[in-house]
């Protein structure tokens, strides 16, 4: 109203165009206050809106505060606690390290020691695949001796059946020998089987006279008798041995010593066995031994009296023997 008044003032004081520039004037200033009244609410509004805000936030700086106070303290701990950890992390760092090294160096003696290993087993399997080759070596050569060694049975058992042969021949022929001389038994002879072979053994005093070469009728006998038992035995071989005492030969002649005497004794034994006896010249051999092989003592007068003697050796023909032996 008062500037409804003031505008009737003006205007009818005053020109109409600076009425007009007035009027615009106070509209503008009219719109001015209005927007500035407008602005002053959105102020006040948003001034209440900051109060409030700050309100909060001055409560919540409060309370932030308060919280930092209690975080930094939990920091400190916090920080306290992982500088001991960091501590402890890097002793362990550093145990980690030293450990890694110590395990690198334990490894290269381990691998060290693997290789080592694996040389020595490798040696030890070429020593051994040597060893199966002389095994099979050795198993052949046991094949092959097994196989000789039943070749080898084989030829015993054929010997031993030809020595029980032999064996059974020899009792026999000794059996015979003894049965045909049965008479001359209480006058020096003996009929024995040593050794495979049959000793017939006559004391001199049944067929020579002291000293002398040539046989007595009693003797004769004795050795025709001998000769008709053996004379057909094909498998055997004779030897007539002549022994004496131990007592030097003091006869002139011929015969000087004891060794002649033994050789003559036993020469005239084989000349009756082929001669009167009937024998091959073949079969029998005359040896001569002097007295050094007695049976008895020399000391006495019966043991020179059985030192005093001839022997008559039979022995069987071991050809096939040493034939199956030398095969």
């Amino acid at each position: 109203m008062f500037l409804a008044i003031i505008a009737m003032v003006v205007s009818s004081c005053v020109p109409s165009r600076q009425y007009e520039e007035l009027k615009a004037k106070q509209e503008k200033c009219e719109s001015e206050r209005e927007s500035l009244t407008n602005n002053n609410r959105t102020l006040s509004a948003e001034n209440e809106e900051l109060s409030a805000d700050l309100a909060q936030l001055t409560k919540l700086m409060g309370q932030v505060k308060k919280d930092t106070a209690s975080d930094g303290k939990y920091y400190r701990k916090v920080e306290a606690k992982y500088k001991a950890l960091d501590k402890l992390n890097q002793e362990l760092t550093d145990r980690l390290s030293r450990s890694r090294n110590e395990g690198d160096r334990e490894n290269r003696e381990l691998l060290e020691a693997l290789r080592e290993t694996q040389l020595d087993l490798q040696r030890r399997e070429d020593d051994l695949r040597e060893l199966e080759r002389e095994l099979d070596a050795k198993e052949a050569r046991l094949n092959d001796l097994q196989v000789e060694l039943e070749k080898r049975e084989a030829r015993v058992k054929e010997l031993e059946s030809i020595i029980a042969e032999k064996d059974a021949a020899v009792r026999a022929l000794k059996d015979r020998i003894a049965a045909a001389l049965t008479g001359f038994a209480d006058k020096g002879l003996t009929v024995e089987q040593r050794n495979g072979k049959i000793y017939v053994s006559l004391e001199a005093k049944l067929l020579f006279p002291s000293g002398s070469t040539v046989v007595n009728a009693d003797g004769k006998k004795t050795l025709v008798d001998l000769a008709a038992v053996i004379k057909n035995e094909k498998d055997i071989t004779i030897l007539v041995e002549g022994h004496t005492d131990s007592d030097p030969f003091n006869g002139k002649g011929a015969i000087k010593d004891n060794w002649d005497l033994s050789v003559m004794r036993a020469t005239s034994v084989v000349k009756i066995m082929t001669n009167d006896g009937g024998m091959d010249n073949t079969m029998l051999t005359a040896a001569g031994r002097g007295e050094f092989i007695p049976v008895a003592d020399n000391g006495t007068a019966e043991g020179k009296a059985k030192n005093r003697r001839i022997e008559i050796i039979l022995t069987p023909n071991l050809d096939k023997l040493f034939e199956i032996i030398n095969e």
